[in-house]
């Protein structure tokens, strides 16, 4: 086996990206800032996109697809949208090759080929989505339209991290026109609380639900609604946005229904997604210096099988009675792995998914045969029990819910403790440099919160909403303020 990981303490950095590369999850690739995503990473990608797309579905959105590429006229017809993600586009200019007579094997672009009119690839797909929908969209019986898109989107970004921030990543991207600003605003509600949910009930991870201030929000929305977490290093993570994106694209694209009156209106839009960036918040709520360590509701292996032999003959014996266990564990929607090869010896197999984060493991040899019993060890606590064959179903299925649970109060109790309530900016600054979430007041204006940026790093996550209505005065300026607000350096 490879050297151990790096300890967080040491190097927070570090340890993750060895720990994304070492557990087989990605890995950079040969363009420069994307990435590799491996079979086992992508198997919790795909467990988060079938959940998440259930979750959609019961909420009577409708996946389509999209093209990649975006015209250049349609991606600046919404000029906020298009300032926004200007610095991060890349761009299309020509569509062939051809040999290079000075150069023999060498391609260059052929300059005859050049587009009529560049493409940008899609950064987000508000506009070309919304270029679609004036031609779904006619009357008031068309609405609401509930669309997401599965898809992958390019940001050309300069420092990478795997999962965290890559050139290309994959996301999804809901886009919905309302009759209403009402409708539309409660549908952006809504899908920030599909994201909580799914945050929190399989991911094992507490969020904070808020909204963004002016200068953190989505560029061409009225509000962004925002799901944040915080990690283990004290910093938070932006894990997924709803934006009211008002009627600015509907404006911009002239998407107008007639009303049950016979009135031609604009529609009212929202836009939200998550990502692959999902995994990053994954690894970094859960995992500790041995691997990782995934809830039970996303680990692509929830149990793994470990025979303990010294022949062929034994072998034989204990595979018969996993093979029982391993179907049984199965019917109970339970993925299970027998790990019977011949090539690695326990130690280093056991070793391999505790790196992995498998979260239960089950050891059975020789003398468990005789005895009727199993040695089961959990990977949240390492606590090993000796458990009758007999019971092994239900027991599994019990300390697969207890370990879900656990890890989720786990980051419930790390999220309390680095959650400081401050009230000048001495305290301020302390808070911040412990790291995790500073509640103060703030006086509402954008020059404030750029000061207080470029005196600590940190910025306004969100607005909470629960936020309470109270009187006090900015933790920098002393001005008014009539509630707190959560402070962090973030990712």
């Amino acid at each position: 086996m490879s050297k151990k990981l790096t300890k967080r303490t040491e190097d927070y950095s570090k340890w993750y990206n060895e720990l994304v590369v070492k557990a087989d999850l990605a890995e950079n690739s040969a363009v420069r800032g994307c990435m590799v995503i491996k079979p086992y990473g992508f198997a919790i990608w795909e467990k988060m996109q079938a959940e998440l797309d259930r979750m959609f579905k019961e909420t009577g959105h409708e996946n389509a697809y999209f093209p990649l590429f975006v015209p250049k006229s349609l991606f600046e017809a919404e000029e906020k949208n298009a300032e926004g993600f200007a610095k991060e586009c890349a761009v299309v200019t020509h569509y062939r090759l051809q040999n290079d007579p000075d150069n023999e094997g060498k391609l260059r672009v052929d300059p005859e080929a050049k587009l009529e009119e560049e493409l940008v690839v899609r950064p987000t797909s508000e506009a070309i989505i919304w270029n679609t929908y004036k031609g779904w969209i006619q009357s008031y019986r068309d609405l609401p339209l509930l669309i997401n898109q599965w898809a992958n989107v390019v940001r050309w970004e300069m420092r990478t991290r795997l999962f965290l921030r890559t050139a290309e990543f994959l996301w999804q991207e809901g886009h919905t026109a309302h009759a209403t600003r009402t409708e539309a605003i409660t549908e952006a509600k809504q899908m920030q609380d599909v994201y909580a949910e799914f945050a929190e009930n399989f991911m094992a991870m507490p969020v904070v639900k808020g909204v963004k201030s002016d200068s953190e929000r989505f560029a061409g929305a009225e509000d962004t609604y925002t799901i944040e977490a915080l990690m283990q290093d004290g910093k938070a993570l932006q894990a997924g946005t709803s934006h009211f994106l008002g009627q600015n694209f509907a404006k911009a694209f002239d998407v107008k229904y007639t009303s049950k009156e016979g009135k031609q209106e604009y529609v009212w839009a929202t836009s939200w997604g998550v990502s692959t960036r999902l995994i990053g918040g994954l690894i970094m709520t859960h995992s500790d210096d041995n691997g990782l360590v995934l809830p039970p509701k996303l680990a692509p292996i929830q149990v793994v099988i470990v025979p303990i032999y010294k022949n062929d003959e034994q072998l034989d014996a204990i595979s018969e009675k996993v093979n029982v266990i391993v179907k049984d564990l199965r019917k109970k929607g339970i993925s299970v792995k027998f790990d019977d090869r011949d090539t690695f010896r326990p130690g280093a197999k056991f070793a391999e998914y505790e790196l992995k984060g498998v979260p239960v493991r089950i050891a059975i040899g020789n003398r468990d045969l005789e005895n009727g019993t199993l040695e089961i060890a959990r990977r949240d606590t390492f606590e090993k029990q000796i458990v009758s064959q007999v019971d092994v179903v239900s027991f599994i299925e019990n300390l697969l819910e207890e370990i879900q649970e656990n890890l989720f109060t786990k980051a419930i109790d790390y999220r309390k403790e680095y959650t400081t309530v401050v009230d000048d900016f001495k305290e301020f600054k302390k808070a911040i440099k412990k790291g995790g979430f500073v509640s103060a007041h703030w006086d509402g204006t954008e020059e404030t919160e750029d000061r207080i940026k470029e005196y600590t790093k940190a910025t306004i996550r969100c607005i909470p909403n629960d936020a309470i209505e109270e009187e006090g005065v900015c933790v920098l300026t002393g001005n008014p303020s009539s509630k707190r607000v959560l402070f962090a350096k973030a990712y």
